[in-house]
């Protein structure tokens, strides 16, 4: 995917102009993108828009607007699309009670070799970002990758079709599988199209 330049950044008031009109489309295109893995843990697909909405909500939350620091955000969610050949998500770890939280991810060490995309007879080995791993703790937010290689679009339809397109966890403190139907399957096959 095309990553995000400057020019197509808005500035803080045309956003505010525009948020209350684009926020709801945002919200639905990330929404078909989102996969329930279990109870504890959700898969966000990233693609140009998702990314682009995320950068117009950070600038307005952190007030930035120099353009040095404008770039800064850019180059970190850019980091988030896809390259070719790939899927790309952010994993969100989510728990209701802090303390609950805090021990499921000290408990969640090690996820990074425990996570996988099943596509008909491959197993898929998530390549998660080396910056937010550590030995004693894992982040509740994650990006993570899944290079699928030279598979097409068609395919991975195709997959989720006769139910063999999923994202499976084996984690000892925690295992979850969820199948990718066949509306997501055509979303990210969308994603592969545009890393032609």
């Amino acid at each position: 995917m095309k990553p995000i330049v400057q020019r197509e950044i808005l500035a803080f008031e045309q956003w505010e102009q525009v948020r209350r009109v684009l926020r709801p489309l945002c919200m639905n295109e990330k929404d078909r993108r989102r996969l329930a893995l279990g109870s504890h843990i959700t898969l966000l697909f990233e693609n140009v828009q998702t990314v682009w909405y995320q950068i117009q909500e950070m600038l307005r939350a952190e007030r930035i607007d120099k353009p040095d620091a404008v770039q800064e955000e850019i180059d970190t969610y850019n980091r988030l699309l896809p390259a070719p050949g790939e899927l790309a998500a952010t994993i969100f770890i989510e728990y209701p009670h802090q303390e609950e939280r805090g021990a499921a991810l000290r408990g969640l060490a090690g996820l990074e070799r425990h996570l996988w995309l099943y596509a008909g007879e491959h197993r898929i080995s998530a390549r998660f970002d080396d910056d937010q791993t550590n030995a004693g703790e894992i982040s509740a937010v994650r990006f993570v990758r899944f290079p699928i290689g030279a598979a097409d679009g068609d395919t991975l339809v195709q997959l989720a079709g006769t139910g063999r397109l999923a994202i499976v966890l084996d984690h000892p403190t925690l295992t979850a599988q969820a199948r990718i139907d066949v509306p997501l399957a055509r979303v990210l096959a969308d994603d592969l199209g545009a890393n032609l």
